[in-house]
């Protein structure tokens, strides 16, 4: 019975529709660190020695990361939901929305992508360094690890609140709310952590670049303040039954 169950959850990850939510991933992961990662790069060129601790290349980063994950968002919404992000899979996993299986078909696609935006910006800036998320030499990396859970912990539960279908469309405004949070987290906290909150963008970077310091603060914070978004959302704070009670006002 366990291997029949397992054969046909399997069968169900590699159906047409499936594939093409792998591939919806792969191509707005590769989106979003294009900007993120290209957005730091490129103030890299323009400020020598410049890193987030500058003003001018957090904010630039900052906004680079709002616009390019909403973007990102926006246009796998309808085929993949859009997550763009192992974490977002992840606490959409532990919320019940998508099984296991293919939640690391989705892993394996935003990695991917995530290694190929970072490889053609290496390639194609003739071999221009690509940076890595790295904290700041005052912290420790369980501190580093709880802001990186908090931030990502607000940014799963945006994107719960916005694609949430008894609130209404998820539309333009969901992407715009998403791409938000993160623009404002990275510039509230890019000094500190690089404000990732994606394993992937960090991942991939650390791979092309060869530098995995610290590289378990940028799973394993994102991972549970994921999950922790995960569960309060769907279990406290807009479990089923309320849904007669709480949609009422909805904007999303």
């Amino acid at each position: 019975m366990a291997t029949t169950t397992l054969n046909d959850r399997l069968k169900q990850s590699i159906t047409p529709t499936a594939l093409r939510s792998y591939l919806a991933e792969f191509i707005s992961t590769f989106i979003f660190v294009f900007a993120v990662v290209g957005s730091t790069m490129s103030s890299q060129k323009m400020l020598p020695n410049a890193a987030m601790t500058d003003p001018a290349c957090l904010v630039a980063v900052g906004i680079a990361s709002a616009l390019g994950l909403s973007a990102a968002v926006y246009v796998a919404a309808n085929i993949s939901g859009g997550h763009v992000n192992p974490a977002v899979t992840f606490g959409m996993t532990v919320g019940g929305h998508i099984s296991i299986l293919t939640a690391i078909f989705y892993w394996i696609s935003q990695l991917f992508g995530s290694i190929m935006a970072c490889l053609l910006l290496k390639a194609s800036t003739a071999g221009n360094p690509v940076p890595t998320h790295a904290i700041a030499e005052e912290m420790t990396g369980f501190g580093a690890s709880i802001l990186e859970g908090v931030m990502t912990f607000t940014l799963v539960y945006t994107v719960y609140a916005a694609g949430d279908p008894r609130r209404g469309s998820f539309g333009v405004i969901g992407p715009l709310a998403v791409g938000f949070i993160v623009g404002a987290n990275v510039i509230a906290a890019g000094p500190f952590t690089g404000g990732s909150m994606n394993p992937a963008c960090s991942f991939g970077s650390a791979v092309i670049s060869g530098n995995f310091k610290n590289q378990g603060v940028y799973w394993a914070g994102p991972l549970i303040g994921a999950a922790v978004a995960g569960l309060l959302y769907e279990n406290v704070v807009f479990p089923p039954q309320s849904c007669d009670s709480s949609t009422e006002g909805a904007v999303v």
